[in-house]
Formats: C-alpha cells, structure tokens, sequence
C-alpha cells in the first residue's frame, strides 16, 4: 500500500473501473504538455491533496469503501483538513481510551513513554552520528538527552492527583514531562545541526514559520508523517483528538501527535538528514519569499519519494521482533496502545530504534 501525492496544479482524479485516472493539464510556464497518470486504486491507502488538485465524488467514495482517507494541504505542505472513512465501530477502546485520559496518575504514565520513545531516539541517532564524526558536541548532546532520559524514568507521579487547570503547569508532572521534552529538542538540534555536512543556516528549530531550508524540510516532513499517524489511530479505532502528552485543543489531533513523538527521529529527521548529507536536494530546490524558506515543485517531489522511500524501509520491530515497513509500524504502535489500554498488554512499550 502507498500514498498517492497530488503536487501537479490543477490534476484532477477521475475513477476509471479499479483504477484511479490523475489527469495533468498542460503546463505553459515549462512547457510540459497534458498527460494522464493511471495508478491501481487497491494500491491507494492514502491521498494527499496539495494546493488545488481535485478529487471527483465516484473516486472520492471508492476510496472511502476500502478504508483510504483523503488529506488536504495548501500549496506549501500546511495541513488543513481530512476525508476518513467511517468511524470504528470499535467503541470500547474509546471509551479506555476517554478513561485514561481523565485519569490523571494514568495518563501521565503514558505520556511518559510517548516522550521516552522520542529521547531515546533522538539519542540514538546522534550517538550513530557521532561514530563518523568524531564530534564531541553531538556526544554532549546525546548525553544530556541521556540524563533527561534518566529523568522521565524516575518521574515521581502523584496517585492522587487530579488534572486541575487551575494546577501550575511547571509544579505537575505532566508540566514536568513538557519541560523534559522540550530540553531534549534543544539538545538534540543542537547536535543535529553538527551532523550536517554543509552549511544550511540552521541553528534551532524554527516551525513557524521556517527560515531556512532545513526547517522548512523539518516542518514538511512532520506534517507529512501526522498525516499518516492520523490514518493509523483512526484504523485503531482512536479518537485522534483526545490524547495524553498533548492538551486537549480544538481541531488539534492530540493522540496523533503523542503517537508521532516516537516517529519523528527515525522517520522525519532521518530523511532530512539523508537528502541533505547525499546532496539529494541542493540549494536551487528550495524559495524564499519575505524570509520565509520553502520548498520548490522540484524539490518537493524529490523530498516526497525520499519519504515515501523511508515509509516503506523495512526494519525488524522492537516489540514484536519481525519486519515491518515504517508505515506499518505506525499502525503496530496505534494497536499497541490500543491492546494496553483495553487490559490485553500490562503495558504500553514505546517504539524504539535499536
């Protein structure tokens, strides 16, 4: 299974029997000529929409009856909405799912592992980073996330707590989990930037909006990877809204995004540094415009195969000890959870790069 991106202006997608038709219109700018695309519809699991590509209604709907759900970005990568299928019919790991979320010692404990996945990750790579390097500052980065690991483990979590929003955020132990992770991507920018071969202008993580190019693949990476972690908790039978390290927020996908924390390093971060370090996307791939740093048409379509690539890496899970794609190891995470929360697993194991 795969995604199918829609970064031509103005395609259209068309149903033609069990085949989905992406109609290109001719280009006068580069003088690319009209053509058509044909792609198998049982090899679709995700459509995502960039700018103004239209999806007709018979195309629409046969991608919701085999589970496919349909995203749409604006031109630069910003996620702005979602077609899904059906809601699963599942309602008792929603209801689980609700009652850890009110249950305060409860939903601590897993937002800890949410933000112990993601340390433990971003140690990783910088620690396989520093072995070529040498680089003494990307090993102090990895050591501090080290502590703060360290931290996350011992966190005291008060039993009889309850989450009051009149409770300082930095006194709970949820504020305190906020203020692990936020040091450890701080930390591990740091060494990041260290690994980069070339000099791209980036010192920090910048999101909104980005100011370099390599935020700007950061911030477009992350939002391609929610788009797939939404897919993967709504297939579980989530609520994607109600989630455990994230508040609360309307419209703001919170369980999607706990999930995606473990995700980040191994997937995002990962391709960013590839495609830059193998000089796979150059400077001339990317515009600015009122210094705000964003993807070219080539670029992004060199970006999104090198993504999709990733998605469909094989590896050998940590949990489950057999080989699973990326992709469906987003899925693997979301049923895990799942299975903790509905009394099936005595607990819930973070995913974790070796």
């Amino acid at each position: 299974m795969t995604t199918l991106y829609l970064t031509e202006p103005r395609s259209v997608v068309q149903k033609d029997g069990d085949t989905l038709v992406v109609k290109i219109p001719a280009n006068k700018e580069n003088g690319a000529d009209a053509r058509s695309v044909r792609v198998p519809l049982m090899k679709v699991d995700q459509v995502v929409v960039m700018g103004d590509s239209t999806v007709t209604t018979p195309a629409l709907l046969a991608l919701l009856d085999q589970n496919a759900d349909v995203c749409f970005c604006n031109y630069w990568g910003r996620f702005q909405g979602r077609l899904a299928p059906m809601v699963s019919k599942n309602v008792f790991v929603r209801t689980a799912q609700f009652r850890a979320h009110l249950d305060y010692p409860a939903r601590v404990r897993l937002a800890a592992r949410f933000v112990r996945g993601k340390l433990h990750n971003q140690r990783t790579f910088l620690l396989r980073g520093s072995r070529s390097t040498e680089d003494q500052e990307v090993r102090r980065a990895a050591d501090q996330i080290g502590e703060l690991i360290g931290k996350v483990d011992h966190l005291e979590i008060d039993e009889g707590g309850s989450l009051d929003p009149a409770r300082p955020q930095f006194q709970s132990a949820l504020g305190s989990l906020h203020g692990f992770e936020g040091a450890g991507a701080s930390a591990f920018f740091s060494g990041f930037s260290r690994l980069l071969k070339e000099e791209w202008g980036f010192y920090k993580r910048v999101r909104r909006p980005p100011t370099d190019p390599v935020n700007a693949l950061l911030s477009y990476g992350y939002t391609l990877l929610l788009n797939n972690v939404l897919s993967a908790v709504s297939v579980a039978g989530f609520d994607p809204y109600v989630g455990y390290l994230h508040s609360e927020g309307y419209g703001k996908p919170a369980l999607a995004l706990d999930l995606m924390e473990e995700m980040r390093t191994p997937v995002v971060d990962s391709v960013v540094s590839t495609v830059i370090n193998k000089q796979i996307l150059k400077r001339t791939d990317f515009q600015e415009q009122f210094g705000v740093v964003h993807l070219s048409d080539k670029g992004r379509k060199t970006f999104l195969q090198q993504f999709e690539a990733r998605l469909n890496t094989e590896i050998v899970h940590p949990v489950f000890g057999y080989k699973a794609t990326y992709r469906r190891c987003l899925e693997l995470q979301a049923r895990l959870l799942a299975k903790f929360l509905t009394g099936e697993l005595p607990e819930y194991r973070p995913f974790q790069v070796r």
